[in-house]
């Protein structure tokens, strides 16, 4: 593992249903953040780099796009 302080589990909703409840689970994937922070669906890597870290109360990274790299390259 690349970092030992980061942990995940993976839950099947379906044979897990108290579980499924518990967490409120309507629509995968769910991930949820120290039992404090949850959001349903896929999302871009930025915008889950960045709740985590306000999860943890951390300052947001702010990550380059495609366009600013072309023009920081320019």
């Amino acid at each position: 593992m690349i970092n030992s302080n980061i942990t995940a589990d993976v839950v099947e909703a379906e044979e897990f249903m108290d579980m499924a409840q518990h967490y409120k689970v309507m629509g995968v994937p769910k991930t949820v953040i120290n039992d404090s922070t949850e959001f349903v669906g896929g999302v871009p890597d930025e915008y889950f780099v960045n709740i985590i870290l306000q999860t943890l109360g951390k300052p947001e990274h702010e990550f380059a796009t495609a366009q600013q790299s072309e023009l920081a390259g320019s």
